[in-house]
């Protein structure tokens, strides 16, 4: 990408006709110099443009901001500015990387809870002026290094503290103290942010969060600010089903405390439900051991073939690549395993399947990926396809090569829907695919 990375254009296939994903990873297989297998990712592009549009069905008039730290990769970030959602950033070097896509400094959050001075200093420098706060610290570190900021309030709610002692979020008390602070200071507060956690299942969470925002806005209101802002958080699977159930909780909720005519806008941050099923990693077998479990459940080498062997596959890629999310103590599913233009499922009936765990290829007791899933027996040089591969947290895709690709009635969709944003994908190169 050009500006920050300096990158070239990227390349899209358009897949059509009878053209397969299963296709697209065995053109990428083939290509490789058989000394030097590597991993990499497929990118379905498609799937960023169907699942704004069922963003839009569910949860219009809710703008979407989404999270850099989930998936930084250039073109989640290209596609998603051109369909015109905001971003929230939580450090220097992601508010960078979105100045250099163009981004306007309006469409921007910091979001982050702990700012390193320098930080605020840029955000400053660069009109990012829309701040998370959420205790008196940061309060006078943003009204020292960035007076002119406008303030989110970060409020805490009950399914966050019921996940961690650690969770962000201020009190109603504390509000009240903050708004205090900000009014002595002379800075704006212009709005609150909470969370609900994505495992929380109780639609109560959500009443309570929008009745403690309420309290915030009438108690900014006290102190002369003018609220104008509502974010409801992170939290959103991929799926159609768990946003019709949280537009179902949370859109009547909005309708009595934060009406259209209030003029209040509220937004949210989607990030996993744009690019989980977007992303597909394909690695490599590079060592296996067969094993048997002794009488205290360890696992010992063993040169037999009995029944009851386990078997140890060492990928080329693992927890301090591409599986980060497993150090979070994430549960990653079990591969496919990709022979020859098919996805081989894990369990199939005309052939054994033998308890297997996956590993990365430090050798390192924590880079262990799946844990006695059920697979075929394997040989060195097989692929495994990972799905569900997009959400990156604090992992660096860049280590590992993207194809992107996507469907040529989606890509015309998502042409369409940059035309209405009167915007464009500027980056992007096509070339038609039929494998």
């Amino acid at each position: 990408m050009k500006g920050f990375f300096n990158e070239p254009n990227i390349t899209v296939q358009l897949l059509e006709g009878s053209a397969t994903l299963g296709g697209v990873i065995d053109s990428h297989i083939y290509e490789q110099v058989p000394a030097k297998k590597s991993a990499f990712f497929v990118a379905n592009l498609g799937v960023l443009m169907q699942q704004h549009v069922l963003w839009q069905s569910h949860m219009a008039p809710i703008r979407p901001f989404y999270p850099v730290t989930c998936n930084s990769d250039p073109a989640v970030i290209e596609v998603l500015a051109a369909l015109g959602t905001g971003f929230i950033c939580t450090n220097k070097t992601e508010l960078m990387l979105l100045l250099a896509f163009g981004i306007t400094p309006r469409d921007i959050i910091y979001a982050s809870g702990c700012k390193q001075l320098s930080h605020i200093k840029y955000a400053a420098k660069s009109g990012v002026d829309l701040l998370v706060c959420d205790n008196e610290v940061e309060l006078r570190k943003i009204a020292r290094y960035h007076p002119a900021a406008k303030l989110l309030l970060q409020v805490a709610t009950a399914s966050h503290h019921q996940e961690s002692s650690m969770a962000p979020g201020c009190s109603l008390k504390t509000c009240r103290h903050l708004l205090e602070c900000a009014k002595e200071l002379d800075m704006q507060v212009v709005g609150v942010r909470f969370q609900i956690a994505s495992s929380c299942k109780d639609p109560q969470a959500y009443s309570h969060a929008v009745a403690d925002a309420r309290s915030v806005f009438d108690m900014a209101g006290e102190f002369g600010f003018d609220m104008r802002i509502l974010d409801i958080g992170s939290g959103f699977s991929g799926s159609e089903s768990e946003l019709e159930q949280v537009q179902s909780v949370i859109g009547p909720l909005l309708e009595v405390s934060f009406p259209p005519l209030s003029g209040v806008h509220v937004i949210a941050e989607p990030g996993g439900f744009y690019v989980s099923t977007a992303f597909t990693l394909v690695v490599n077998i590079i060592a296996k051991k067969a094993m048997i479990r002794d009488g205290r459940d360890h696992l010992q080498d063993v040169l037999s073939l009995e029944n009851e062997r386990e078997f140890l596959y060492y990928m080329n890629d693992g927890v301090y690549g591409s599986f980060a999310s497993r150090l979070l103590d994430q549960t990653i599913p079990a591969p496919s395993v990709h022979k020859a233009s098919t996805l081989i499922k894990a369990l199939r009936v005309e052939e054994p399947v033998f308890a297997s765990s996956l590993c990365g290829p430090s050798s390192d007791e924590l880079d262990e990926v799946v844990e006695r899933c059920l697979l075929p027996e394997l040989t060195v040089g097989d692929w495994l396809v990972f799905d569900n591969m997009g959400v990156r947290d604090f992992g660096d895709m860049r280590q590992q090569p993207v194809h992107y690709i996507s469907s040529t009635d989606q890509w015309y969709k998502l042409q369409e829907a940059v035309v209405r944003c009167n915007s464009t994908l500027k980056n992007c190169l096509l070339i038609s695919c039929s494998l």
